[in-house]
């Protein structure tokens, strides 16, 4: 049930390129050792069999509790997302208004639906569109837009399902919330070893301030997340099977176990790798919805070469490096560049496939176009280069002061929330029962005691990497570090806190690593068992209190003014 489920594999597996050639030549001198580990559990540590131990305790015959403990693996995660998609969906209309950056992205995405491409609204065109009657204000004249166009075609799937309207325009990022909670149950599930602690990861997600807002207002960066994990989930699969074939491969010695092999490891190609491709999709996918998903890209693509080289190395390769870079380095960056690459290009199909677009014709009906350098390249492909170059220089210049923006420092702290929507109806409006008067607010903060903690748990991610060689805490890291450490490189420019949804996946999977070592490694006495479970059931239970506690900033439901006071912890959040 513990993070440490898989730890003795893991130290083995990290020691045995270093240890494994000394042991070799002191063997010819008469030395022993410990008995060999097989090679195969090394490299693929086995899910642990589900317990019964719960389901009997609640009276369940052995039959039975053996049934329900085989099907914890999806059933598990499945109850923890229907948990999530409940409290996402429910009342998803409220705010009836469009709030913060839904003036942009709703709107791009109807008119994609429309035309292709982003046309033109009128002024006042907000309030046509929450009117009775409706009014929708737009024109086709084609406007500058700073964002890719995947996330805003996503979510004109939930406006031509259930029209233009609040419910139809957040349908789909409600839908890639739930979505997210399942896979990081999922994932977590394959990364710690452990059900219980997979389905925590998921459940802390779902209660997390941030995701739910995000889950629940139209805005790009939760598209960017939900591709992001999925990539990851990608990845995870690919290296268990990767690692598979290595160990199959492997010859086994006469008491059954098997050994690592120089052959193996050096030159065993490792053949059509589909999960990997996938994982290219989605990081492609993600930067097609917001210019981040790129630092993913590059992230990961790092990650899965780092975790190719401890396969071979594991496998018994003597040049494991060399061996990457012989067979598997290609085909990575066909997976991951290539593959991203085409992924991100035909997401533009509805600006290639018009004419309407904003620089559609720029290589064309420019003179600087037609003059340009690249005449040999297709006209669309230099459009599309000068529409990019000119929205990189948008992004890079932006610095106009804004009431909400926030320093990356102050993230993990949620120091500075945004307010999405606020308004202070007196009594007997809007649902307002108090004579003091109410706040209704959609706040984006995360749910602070669950950040709070994750601050220790990022510290002991951190130590698991560095000094335990825990692969699981650097790719725990690895995810968190992708979607924080740049905008360290941006702070002039002007940034807000919910950037940080991208990366609160990661920090749910930290904490429940960390909670898996507060329960207890592998072998320990009852006391310490009971003393972890404490710890880690009051650490939790805190969590879902607080979020339940914030949970009126996260709706906009109307609570009075001195309620509204009490949830205001820092004048920062004001």
């Amino acid at each position: 049930m513990t993070s440490d489920t898989a730890t003795d594999a893991d130290r083995a597996e990290e020691s045995a390129g270093q240890s494994g050639r000394w042991q070799r030549r002191l063997r010819r001198f008469g030395y022993a050792g410990a008995p060999e580990a097989d090679a195969r559990e090394r490299l693929v540590p086995a899910l642990p069999e589900p317990g019964t131990r719960l389901w009997s305790v609640l009276g369940l015959g052995p039959a039975a509790a053996g049934r329900l403990a085989r099907w914890s693996g999806w059933g598990g995660p499945l109850l923890v997302a229907l948990f999530a998609g409940v409290l996402r969906f429910w009342n998803l209309g409220s705010p009836a208004k469009v709030i913060f950056d839904e003036t942009y992205y709703p709107k791009d995405a109807w008119s994609l639906l429309q035309y292709g491409y982003e046309g033109t609204w009128a002024k006042d065109a907000n309030e046509a569109l929450v009117a009775h009657p409706q009014q929708i204000l737009l024109s086709p004249e084609h406007s500058y837009v700073v964002h890719p166009p995947l996330g805003k075609w996503m979510i004109a799937l939930g406006e031509w399902a259930f029209g233009m309207n609040p419910f139809g325009w957040r349908f789909m990022v409600a839908l890639l919330g739930t979505l997210s909670v399942l896979m990081v149950c999922r994932i977590g599930r394959r990364l710690l070893r452990s059900t219980a602690l997979g389905c925590l990861a998921g459940a802390l997600l779902a209660v997390d301030g941030l995701h739910f807002v995000m889950s629940r207002t139209a805005l790009l960066d939760l598209i960017v997340m939900f591709w992001v994990v999925a990539a990851f989930g990608c990845l995870l699969v690919d290296r268990d099977r990767t690692r598979a074939r290595l160990a199959a491969a492997l010859p086994v010695g006469p008491d059954g176990l098997a050994r690592p092999d120089e052959k193996v490891g050096d030159r065993l190609r490792l053949g059509w790798r589909p999960w990997r491709l996938a994982a290219g999709l989605c990081l492609g996918l993600s930067a097609a919805s917001k210019w981040n998903g790129l630092y993913y890209l590059a992230a990961f693509a790092v990650l899965m070469v780092l975790w190719d080289v401890a396969g071979r190395r594991t496998a018994g390769a003597r040049h494991p490096v060399r061996a990457v870079l012989r067979r598997d380095l290609l085909p990575a960056f066909v997976s991951t560049v290539v593959v991203g690459m085409a992924a991100y290009l035909a997401t533009w199909t509805g600006w290639l496939v018009t004419k309407g677009g904003y620089y559609r014709d720029w290589a064309t009906a420019t003179p600087e176009g037609r003059a340009g350098s690249g005449s040999w390249l297709p006209d669309w492909l230099r459009s599309l280069w000068h529409y990019e170059t000119e929205v990189y220089d948008f992004h890079k210049g932006l610095s106009t002061p804004h009431a909400y923006q926030s320093n990356p420092w102050s993230w993990m702290v949620q120091g500075r929330p945004v307010s999405y929507f606020y308004e202070d109806p007196k009594m007997g409006h809007d649902g307002c029962t108090a004579a003091e008067g109410c706040a209704r607010e959609v706040l984006a903060l995360g749910t602070p005691l669950l950040w709070w903690a994750g601050c220790f748990a990022l510290l002991y991610v951190l130590y698991r990497w560095l000094f335990k060689r825990d692969w699981r805490a650097g790719a725990i890291a690895c995810g968190i570090a992708a979607g924080y450490l740049p905008w360290f490189l941006y702070q002039d420019r002007t940034i807000f806190l919910f950037y940080a949804v991208v990366f609160v996946p990661f920090v749910c999977l930290a904490l429940a690593m960390m909670t898996g070592a507060i329960l207890g490694p592998p072998g320990s006495g009852e006391r310490r068992r009971a003393v972890g479970a404490v710890g880690a059931g009051v650490l939790v239970l805190l969590i879902v209190w607080n979020f339940i506690y914030f949970y009126p900033l996260y709706t906009g439901q109307p609570i009075p003014k001195s309620a509204w006071h009490n949830r205001m912890w820092f004048d920062t959040w004001v």
